[in-house]
């Protein structure tokens, strides 16, 4: 209990308020430590291209709602989580103490909302989202705006095996109802997200059978397997009705934990709008639970890195460097106004944040560059010959 209450306290310290004023707030659920990443170190800690994963999509959603308000549910190495992240304005720090699944999550990081009559947005995040970016954020809030509902879900496409899709589907009207009537302009609407581990407890032999609209629509469990639509974890809700309706989730699943994604049907029953909005890059709303797809996602984070560089300056091997996300755009602005560039990158460099690179540098193989706090402001490396 003391250390529970020392949390607290600290978490205080490194919170600020949220800006009533600003009408977006992102909140990012770190609670979790991921059983299946086999590591000492909270899964939010792990880095994606040099930073944890938790700070890439905190950077993301700020940058891509143009806020300072951000929320961050933490829960086990709650401090960690806190600490790497840091006090900034208009930044919040919530502790969920028993991890009862993301509706508990939401219902947490909703206590600091400066009013309870916030009339603006509350955007939620998974914090291993580590290869989300501002641009699919900035998309995926112009969508929201642009076309008026309470909810907005976040979804992308599934194209590998469905047998390896571990994703809650997303349950669309079908184009008939039980009774083989049309379902006119509900077709294609949002229902409901049916979490893999519900469609696996259900009989091969008994249909799954949902209300819409006071319509009945039928699904057996092969169909919702092979739903290739899948729930990403990211939302956007108007504030009012979030508020009234978390209370009223339920712990009826598989996991006896409380879903955030049960809102969706929620919101349908009591006549509130629905929608989704697809990811325009699928790989910028990958998440990870083991060190496999943590991998996957660090090559994803390289590549395009090297998409971005590959015709402004030398990289000998594109699978085997690393640069800074903050060298990249120095790079790049620097193609825009000095080029031609003649920088040259070995085999195993690693360029770390604040080094300035300028014309005609060429590092070779396994150099490793870091700024100090001092040679991050007077350095720039004119020629390397290592």
């Amino acid at each position: 209990m003391e250390l529970i209450r020392e949390t607290y306290a600290q978490l205080k310290q490194l919170s600020s308020k949220i800006d009533e004023r600003q009408t977006a707030v992102a909140m990012i659920l770190a609670a979790g430590h991921g059983k299946r990443i086999k590591s000492e170190k909270s899964k939010m800690l792990h880095n994606i291209w040099g930073a944890p994963t938790v700070t890439r999509v905190a950077n993301a959603a700020i940058d891509g709602l143009e806020t300072d308000n951000l929320i961050i549910v933490v829960g086990i190495k709650a401090l960690e989580v806190a600490q790497a992240l840091g006090k900034a304005e208009g930044r919040v720090f919530e502790y969920q103490a028993d991890q009862r699944g993301t509706g508990d999550a939401v219902r947490v990081g909703l206590q600091a909302l400066p009013s309870p009559n916030y009339s603006g947005a509350v955007y939620v995040f998974p914090g291993d989202m580590g290869l989300l970016n501002r641009e699919a954020v900035r998309d995926f809030h112009n969508d929201f705006e642009k076309n008026p509902c309470d909810m907005i879900v976040l979804t992308a496409d599934y194209h590998g095996d469905p047998a390896e899709n571990y994703y809650g589907r997303i349950l669309r009207v079908p184009a008939q109802d039980v009774e083989g009537r049309p379902s006119g302009n509900d077709h294609g609407k949002v229902i409901e997200i049916r979490e893999h581990r519900d469609i696996l407890t259900m009989s091969p032999d008994k249909a799954y059978r949902v209300e819409y609209n006071h319509r009945v629509y039928s699904f057996t469990r092969e169909e919702l397997l092979n739903l290739p639509e899948f729930n990403t974890g990211v939302y956007a809700f108007k504030a009012q009705p979030l508020l009234r309706y978390i209370e009223t989730l339920q712990t009826n699943n598989a996991q006896g934990e409380l879903y955030v994604t049960d809102l969706i049907s929620i919101f349908n029953k009591n006549g509130l709008t629905v929608r989704a909005s697809r990811a325009k890059d699928p790989s910028t709303v990958l998440g990870f639970n083991n060190k496999s797809v943590l991998k996957e996602m660090e090559k994803i984070a390289r590549d395009k890195a090297y998409e971005r560089l590959k015709d402004l300056i030398m990289i000998n091997d594109k699978d085997d460097f690393f640069i800074a996300d903050e060298v990249i755009e120095q790079i790049i602005e620097m193609d825009k106004t000095s080029a031609p560039l003649d920088i040259e990158i070995g085999k195993g460099v690693y360029i770390g944040p604040s080094v300035k690179l300028n014309k005609g540098v060429v590092i070779k193989n396994r150099a490793r560059l870091e700024a100090t706090s001092f040679s991050a402001r007077m350095s720039r490396f004119t020629r390397m010959l290592i």
